[in-house]
C-alpha cells in the first residue's frame, strides 16, 4: 500500500481510458502494470435522424465521470489526491465518422461504427482499391456523404475517430495510433502510413466534386506504439478533471482503437498470435505473416498498435440475445419466489450446455439484434427454430445459443483457417462469454479447431491494454519492440490456462455451422415478413 501511494504521489502511475459502446472505463496502473484504481461510466448510443450517435455532451460527461470516479477511488484507497501522472492513453470503439470544419466545429453528429448506411460507398471503394473496405470504416462514411451530396462535405477540414477526437482536444495534436488509423483508411505496413496509391485513387474519384481538400490533408497523422503523441495541455487537464487537481504536461501516447487495446491486453501483437473478444459484439484478430491471397468482404485488414498486419473478423452480434434468454430464466425463477443470483444462473446454464448433443440436437438460433454483414443480413431478427425431429432439451437449447453466438465469427474464421491456411500458435479469449470458466473457452476451441487460452488479467480489458501502451511509451528500453515489452515485462510467466479442442465438439460445431449457413434463408424470410 505504501509503495503504491508513493508511486501515485511521485507521478509514476499510468492511466488508460477506453470508451466502449456501453461503458467508459478508466484504469490506473502501477509500475508493475497492476491495476490500482478504476472508475467507470455507463452510457448508451442513441438513434438520431436514423443515425446511431453519441453527443459531444455524452462524451465529455462520461469522460469526466469515469476519471472522477477513478480519482475518488485513489483518494479513498490510498489517502492521496491524484495530481500527477506518468502517462495517459485514450482508446475507443474504432471506425465511425467525426468531421470538423476549420474552426473545429463538429459538422454532423458523430456517426458510430454501428451505422450500416454506407453500403454503396463501401462496395465502390472495395472495387476501386481491390481491398476490403467495410461499411464501418471512416472512409466509407466520408464517401457515402459524398454520394449523398451532403452539404457539410465541402466544409470538411479534419475527420477522425472518437479516440482521435479526444486526444486532439486534450493535446492539440491531430494524430492517431496506426491500429485505429487502419480502421479509417488502408495502411501500408512497410511505412506505417496510409496507402499512397489508394489516397491518389480516392482523390481522383472525387476530383469532379471540386472540394477544397485532398484526402491526406484531412486525415490524422499516423503514429505507432511508443511514439511521442504530445502532452496534456492546461485546457485538456481542465476538460478531463473537473476538480482542477490534475497537472498539465503529462506525456500522452498515440490514441488507439479497441482492437489494438484488446491485442495489448492479451499479449497478442506477435505474428501467429490472435485473440477473440466476445461480448455484445465479437471479433477475432490474427496477426498475419503475409498478405491474404484474395479480397474477402468478411475479413477486415487492420494492424497491431506497432503496425503488423492483422486479419480481423468482426460480427455485430454475440451475447445480447443469449443474455436475454438467461433473463427469461431469471424471470421464471422469480415467478416461483426464488431470487436468482445472476452469476450462478449464468454458470449453471452455460455448464448445462456442455451436456448437450455435439451438434445441439438439430436446434438452430440466430441472435441477430442488428444486421450481420458477414452473413448478408441487413437488419436484426432474433429467432429460434427447430424441426419436429430435433432433440429439444435445456442442454441443447443453451448449447445452440452459445454456438450461434460464434456462428458468424466462424464463417469468417473458416476463410482464414481453411482457405488462406493462416497459422495460429496461440489464441486468447476475453470478454463476457468467457466469464463462466471453461465453457466459452471450450466452445471457441471447437469453432476454430485450435487451442484457446484465457488469462485472468484479460478480464481487465481495453482500458488496461491502453494503460500498457502508455506505459510502453515511457518505460521501454531503446529499440525494444512492443511484443518483447509485453512478453517479458507484463506477461512473463502468464500464458493463461489453455484448452485444446474436443474432437466431438469440433465435429458437432461443423454440423451446426452447415445448418447455420443454410438457415440464413429463414433469417431473411423473418426479415421480410416480421416487422
Amino acid at each position: 500500500m505504501s509503495s503504491i501511494k508513493e508511486t501515485i504521489e511521485n507521478g509514476r502511475a499510468v492511466l488508460g481510458i477506453e470508451l466502449g459502446s456501453t461503458r467508459i472505463k478508466a484504469v490506473l496502473i502501477d509500475e508493475d502494470h497492476n491495476p490500482i484504481a478504476s472508475g467507470d461510466h455507463e452510457w448508451e448510443n442513441r438513434l438520431d435522424n436514423g443515425m446511431w450517435t453519441y453527443t459531444l455532451e455524452d462524451i465529455w460527461t462520461g469522460l469526466k465521470d469515469s476519471y472522477g470516479k477513478m480519482a475518488a477511488d485513489v483518494k479513498e484507497t490510498y489517502g492521496v489526491a491524484l495530481t500527477k501522472l506518468g502517462a495517459i492513453g485514450f482508446s475507443a470503439m474504432m471506425h465511425g465518422y467525426m468531421a470538423f470544419d476549420k474552426e473545429g466545429k463538429l459538422l454532423v453528429p458523430f456517426r458510430t461504427w454501428r451505422n450500416g448506411n454506407t453500403g454503396p460507398a463501401a462496395e465502390e471503394l472495395t472495387k476501386l482499391f481491390q481491398y476490403n473496405i467495410p461499411l464501418r470504416w471512416s472512409i466509407s462514411h466520408l464517401y457515402q456523404a459524398v454520394l449523398n451530396q451532403e452539404e457539410h462535405v465541402k466544409d470538411v477540414d479534419y475527420i477522425t475517430t472518437l479516440s482521435g477526437y479526444i486526444h486532439w482536444k486534450l493535446t492539440g495534436r491531430k494524430v492517431l495510433g496506426v491500429g485505429d488509423a487502419s480502421g479509417m483508411f488502408p495502411i501500408d505496413t512497410d511505412k506505417n502510413d496510409y496507402r499512397q496509391d489508394m489516397l491518389d485513387k480516392f482523390d481522383a474519384l472525387v476530383e469532379d466534386r471540386s472540394f477544397s481538400w485532398k484526402i491526406r490533408d484531412i486525415l490524422p497523422q499516423v503514429l505507432t506504439a511508443g511514439d511521442d503523441a504530445g502532452v496534456l495541455t492546461p485546457e485538456g487537464a481542465a476538460l478531463l478533471d473537473e476538480s482542477g487537481c490534475l497537472e498539465a504536461g503529462v506525456p500522452m501516447c498515440p490514441p488507439e482503437g479497441d482492437a489494438g487495446t484488446g491485442m495489448a491486453a492479451t499479449n497478442s501483437v506477435a505474428k501467429r498470435t490472435g485473440n477473440v473478444s466476445a461480448g455484445t459484439s465479437v471479433f477475432a484478430m490474427v496477426v498475419l505473416e503475409k498478405e491474404l491471397k484474395k479480397v474477402y468482404p468478411e475479413i477486415d485488414l487492420v494492424t497491431t498498435p506497432d503496425g503488423s498486419l492483422v486479419g480481423m473478423v468482426h460480427a455485430n452480434n454475440c451475447t445480447s440475445d443469449l443474455n436475454a434468454w438467461v433473463g427469461i430464466f431469471r424471470e421464471f425463477a422469480e415467478s416461483f419466489g426464488i431470487e436468482a443470483d445472476m452469476n450462478r444462473l449464468f454458470g449453471t446454464l452455460y455448464n448445462k450446455a456442455l451436456e448437450g448433443d455435439p451438434d445441439c440436437g438439430g436446434l438452430l438460433s440466430y441472435g441477430y439484434l442488428s444486421g450481420e454483414n458477414i452473413t448478408g443480413v441487413a437488419e436484426g431478427r432474433p429467432l429460434f427454430v427447430r424441426s419436429p425431429k430435433s432433440h429439444f432439451t435445456l442442454a441443447n437449447f443453451m448449447r445452440a445459443h452459445l454456438f450461434t453466438a460464434l456462428g458468424a465469427l466462424k464463417v469468417g474464421m473458416d476463410i482464414l483457417l481453411k482457405e488462406e491456411h493462416v497459422q495460429i500458435d496461440t489464441m486468447l479469449g476475453h470478454g463476457g462469454l468467457f466469464k463462466t470458466k471453461g465453457v466459452g473457452q471450450r466452445i471457441l476451441a471447437a469453432a476454430i479447431h485450435a487451442p484457446v487460452s484465457v488469462m485472468e488479467t484479460a478480464g481487465e480489458g481495453g482500458p488496461w491494454g491502453m494503460a500498457l501502451l502508455a506505459a510502453y511509451m515511457i518505460r521501454r528500453k531503446e529499440g525494444e519492440p512492443l511484443q518483447d515489452y509485453l512478453a517479458n515485462r507484463v506477461f512473463a510467466g502468464n500464458a493463461g490456462s489453455e484448452m485444446a479442442p474436443d474432437a466431438a465438439d469440433v465435429e458437432g460445431f461443423e454440423v451446426f455451422a452447415e445448418r447455420y449457413k443454410k438457415g440464413i434463408a429463414i433469417e431473411q424470410a423473418a426479415l421480410a415478413n416480421l416487422i
